[in-house]
């Protein structure tokens, strides 16, 4: 069971000593891997896939039969600023899609065979504007990672956590650039497909924003409440909760990579049992992913958000599993392994 969070410093302990990988689960896993009816590497990367989950899940042969989705939605004070091509009423009618099954997330992770949960969270109460204040106060940054720590299935065997929030494409690329450095105009896109005079005001925000706060980031929990939204910090509770429960998770695009970032900006290895499920094609997801030294599963050019091409990799991950449990070894098939 997850102990229960009493603050933001008790966050950052239970993230400093959250388990590992079991290196006797992966050894036996490798020595399976070399011991079935194919030629050595010749899954490729399918091979190191099974291997890292199984290190994960403590067994040689693991299996995918629970897999989670959960999908965050909140709202964002920067909005009024204009740094998006929809109004933020868009986040509540998006959540109601979701629980009508309306959604391309719905499909996906009925597809995978996974659970999916919808998390509204407190969307009447947008953050504050990041270029005048901090985005949330400790209290408020404290419920919001409480509600993302507590969301995550402790029966599940595979998470994925996606997000819907007007604007968060802003804050996403105001905590990246607070916690890898750079210019605002390289880590800010056009997110929902604003044009360029959209993309220069939203770049403007962004600037601001980080030049407000970044005296006062020490750590990547520093940069969720000064930039970031409560979708943005329940992703990040909820990736952070899955560790202490060893379930393997599969980071979606750029907005799941920043809540991720800043956990790996607060403890070394906190992204261990993460996987990148795809790179988007908002410009500069490619190389966040190079900052988190995550290789995407799939490039399809996405730009949904939800979770949905982390739901879409799940069948890669279900497939590396299939292959490495299933499949017969040399002795057990009768061949001759040369």
């Amino acid at each position: 069971m997850l102990p229960e969070l009493t603050d933001l410093d008790h966050f950052r302990t239970l993230l400093s000593q959250a388990p590992d990988v079991d290196p006797a689960a992966v050894a036996a896993a490798e020595r399976r891997n070399g011991q079935l009816t194919k030629p050595p590497g010749a899954l490729a990367r399918l091979e190191d896939l099974a291997i890292w989950y199984g290190g994960w899940r403590q067994t040689d042969r693991p299996v995918i039969e629970s897999p989670q989705v959960v999908i965050f939605a909140g709202n964002h004070g920067i909005t009024k600023q204009g740094v998006s091509a929809f109004p933020s009423e868009v986040t509540a009618q998006m959540v109601m899609n979701f629980e009508h099954g309306g959604a391309a997330i719905n499909q996906l992770a009925a597809l995978a065979g996974a659970r999916l949960d919808v998390q509204a969270l407190e969307l009447d109460q947008p953050t504050h504007d990041f270029t005048q204040q901090k985005a949330l106060n400790d209290s408020e940054l404290l419920a919001a990672l409480q509600a993302g720590w507590g969301s995550v299935d402790p029966t599940s065997d595979l998470l994925v956590v996606g997000e819907m929030g007007i604007g968060n494409t802003t804050s996403a690329a105001a905590l990246v650039c607070a916690l890898f450095g750079g210019e605002a105009a390289d880590w800010t896109g056009r997110g929902t497909g604003v044009d360029d005079a959209g993309l220069a005001n939203k770049t403007r925000v962004v600037r601001e924003g980080v030049s407000m706060h970044q005296s006062s980031i020490k750590d990547g929990v520093d940069a969720l409440g000064c930039l970031g939204g409560r979708e943005i910090v329940a992703m990040a509770g909820a990736i952070a909760a899955a560790r202490m429960l060893r379930i393997p998770v599969v980071l979606d695009g750029f907005i799941c990579c920043a809540a991720a970032a800043c956990l790996a900006q607060t403890i070394d290895g906190a992204l261990d049992h993460c996987v990148a499920g795809h790179q988007s094609s908002e410009n500069a997801h490619a190389s966040l992913l190079e900052k988190l030294g995550k290789e995407p599963l799939l490039s399809l050019g996405l730009r949904l958000g939800e979770g949905s091409g982390a739901a879409l990799a799940i069948q890669i991950l279900k497939g590396a599993v299939a292959c490495h449990s299933g499949m017969a070894t040399f002795a057990e098939a009768g061949v001759s392994d040369g």
